[in-house]
């Protein structure tokens, strides 16, 4: 037994995780357990880097005409006002109307080229001298106005530029566009430019292709460093903020100013982020999310060690608080309004169902933490969660019936959503100036929590844990296994109902798991089933252990222990009222036949392991309940005489007896809970054994004799 402070199991809903003694089967301090679940945090932590955003940049959602949502925002550095890109877009493309592309004139081509035509013009005799003079006339012309290349016009036209600068030495003059040739309108000017006196014929015999040729070459280097000055001359930002400047309060009007500084704002964090060193930042993230998950797991080391004992229990607590941050950052990282969407609550809620309040609500808020790591608002997110939290806690202090998950649901959905208001009116906010997004992301977020019923069926086939719906459903007498009791062996029933019934009063007293006794209970002797007519309550006029040795008495007694769980195994009760059944009797002796077989054979050594059921001994409260409401009940019903002093001595006597032989070592049970169990024992029974007022027969009326009537 173990002392009981005040807080103690006052927030258990099960306790059904078995005592920790360390010279026992499992060590927790064994290095390769120690090992294991320190490996577990360093996964969970690096599951949680992986998902979490890589930036942790400023990001708002707002609308410009309503209120600011979140809370008051002051600049951390100076940082300037940038123009909307709309803005930026315009400027520049105001400042490129006055854009001139730089082109290279090149003299010596047309030179050459002139001077190739005169050359070979020449040798041809008959060619009339006036088209001689007028070819060089328009050559001359072309080449003085420039000729470019085909693709470098049409960037030119494609560009709307609708001039360029053609630098001739060290001068630079502006030409339009229009007034310049490429190589083929430069042939075609010439063709068509006198059509009435010039024949065509007669121009297409001189080859005029072969002197015409590119003389405006495009500066590349100076244009780029032209179109770059005038790019930077223009300017991205209108002002400046400086640091400790307020920029926007909660409830405020959202204005164009005030919406041109956040959006400001946003992009200086963006590009702090990228000048940031990055793994620094992810060393310093783990370092947080790891030492957050390490203070879980101290609390359980410290408080809980039932459950750091259970890997079971470790897997689902860091499975959970993993995978709800995970969610929250992925959210994030699109808009940190939808974060409310994620049911946060559900962990309160499956942790409080299969372990207690306590964890359930440090659990939720270890996961909360760290998921507001990974948030630009994180005050607000962790006061409506913890909010949110506390309330499902609060409501499923006794799970009894389905229908209390819905209402956990909607009642925590409901003052939440109040919250909220509540916090909208403080700011000065009106009803038409709330937003509703926030509000419909809390609905989602309910409707999301009413979903946690089946995933508390899943959780169950997979970690194997037992919630209160299911003790409530197999604890049914219309269940196939107690119908199937009450058949074979009606007496083992009946004894099971009136255990169950002074075991759950006794649990109801020192503030142990009800419903979890009782279900046990109903299924303590289940193994009674298979040799029902072994036991005296099943019994007729004959006793089969008549005929039989005391050893084989006692093992066919003994067996019901085995037999109970084949069957539990056979109908798929959980393992927690496997436990019932194992420690019901504990590692204790047939006492009636270990007892005979002694007299009986007073100089002989004695194999007691014949004699002594296989145990465990009770390792919870519960257990240790069942075995005390089991023994006074059965023993009880052999009294000879019954009154208040024989019914209080026979509970001192079994309770006691318990307690000296060691029973009740390995439970978390007190002298306390172990007195004031007998005091319910002595009270139950009493009622159960009360003496009943024997009623009064009734008598005939003797008759009367008939009076004759004088006649006068």
């Amino acid at each position: 037994m173990t002392p009981q402070t005040n807080n103690d199991y006052l927030c258990t809903n099960h306790s059904h995780i078995y005592s920790l003694t360390m010279d026992k089967n499992n060590n927790l301090l064994n290095p390769t357990s120690i090992a294991l679940r320190i490996a577990l945090v360093l996964v969970a932590t690096a599951l949680i880097i992986l998902f979490s955003p890589r930036q942790k940049s400023v990001s708002y959602d707002y609308s410009i005409g309503k209120p600011w949502k979140y809370g008051q925002i002051i600049a951390d550095y100076d940082f300037p006002i940038y123009k909307s890109e709309a803005v930026i877009r315009a400027e520049s493309d105001s400042a490129m109307k006055h854009f001139q592309p730089y082109f290279n004139w090149d003299a010596s081509v047309g030179n050459m080229m002139i001077r190739n035509f005169t050359q070979e013009i020449q040798v041809s005799a008959d060619f009339p001298s006036k088209y001689k003079s007028y070819i060089l006339e328009k050559l001359g012309e072309v080449y003085n106005r420039g000729i470019m290349d085909s693709h470098d016009y049409s960037g030119l036209l494609d560009s709307s530029f609708t001039s360029v600068r053609i630098e001739k030495g060290k001068t630079a003059e502006m030409r339009q566009v229009k007034h310049l040739f490429t190589t083929r309108s430069a042939y075609q000017y010439i063709m068509m430019a006198d059509s009435a006196h010039f024949s065509r014929d007669i121009l297409n015999r001189c080859n005029l292709n072969n002197y015409i040729a590119v003389n405006l070459h495009l500066d590349k280097a100076k244009t780029h460093a032209r179109k770059q000055d005038l790019i930077n001359s223009v300017s991205y930002a209108s002002g400046l903020v400086q640091a400790g400047e307020k920029i926007v309060d909660r409830g405020t009007i959202v204005t164009e100013k005030t919406a041109s500084i956040i959006h400001s704002l946003m992009k200086e964090s963006q590009r702090r982020n990228k000048d940031s060193n990055f793994w620094l930042q992810i060393a310093g993230s783990y370092m947080v999310t790891f030492f957050l998950l390490f203070i879980f797991i101290t609390y359980l080391y410290l408080y809980r060690r039932d459950y750091l004992f259970e890997l079971r229990s470790v897997i689902l607590l860091y499975l959970l608080i993993t995978v709800f941050a995970i969610a929250t950052s992925l959210t994030s990282t699109h808009s940190n309004q939808y974060i409310y969407c994620i049911p946060m609550t559900a962990i309160a809620i499956v942790v409080s169902v299969f372990m207690d309040s306590r964890t359930a609500f440090l659990s939720t808020l270890i996961a909360i933490l760290i998921s507001s790591l990974s948030l630009q608002e994180p005050y607000l997110f962790i006061f409506i969660e913890i909010f949110s939290s506390w309330v499902a806690i609060y409501s499923l202090k006794q799970l009894a019936t389905r229908s209390q998950l819905i209402h956990t649901a909607f009642l925590a959905t409901a003052l939440t959503a109040l919250l909220m208001l509540g916090i909208d009116f403080s700011q000065g906010h009106t009803l038409r100036m709330l937003d509703t997004s926030w509000y419909l992301s809390i609905a989602i977020n309910g409707v999301l929590l009413l979903f946690v019923y089946p995933f508390l069926f899943v959780l169950e086939k997979v970690f194997g844990f037992t919630s209160p719906i299911t003790l409530i459903e197999i604890s049914n007498i219309n269940h196939p296994l107690l119908r199937e009791l009450s058949k074979q062996a009606q007496g083992t029933f009946n004894h099971s109902m009136q255990v169950a019934n002074l075991a759950s009063e006794i649990a109801s007293k020192i503030g142990a798991d009800v419903l979890l006794v009782r279900t046990g209970a109903l299924y303590h002797d289940i193994g009674k089933m298979k040799n029902p007519t072994y036991f005296t309550e099943n019994q007729g006029n004959s006793n089969p252990h008549d005929v039989l040795p005391e050893e084989r008495s006692a093992q066919i007694i003994i067996q019901h222990v085995s037999d109970g769980l084949a069957i539990a195994d056979r109908y798929g009760l959980p393992k927690i009222i496997k436990g019932f059944i194992a420690t019901h009797h504990g590692t204790s002796k047939a006492g009636y036949f270990y007892i005979k077989y002694r007299n009986d054979h007073p100089n002989d050594n004695i194999n007691e392991s014949l004699f002594s059921y296989p145990g465990p001994n009770p390792r919870t409260r519960e257990e240790a309940v069942l075995m005390m409401a089991d023994s006074v009940e059965a023993a009880s019903r052999s009294l000879k005489e019954i009154n208040d002093e024989s019914i209080r001595q026979l509970v001192d006597k079994i309770v006691d007896a318990k307690v000296n032989d060691g029973y009740f070592k390995e439970c978390p049970i007190t002298f306390r809970d172990i007195q004031q169990a007998k005091e319910v024992l002595v009270a139950s029974l009493k009622t159960i054994y009360h003496t009943r007022i024997s009623y009064p027969t009734l008598n005939e009326p003797t008759a009367q004799p008939r009076r004759r009537k004088k006649w006068r």
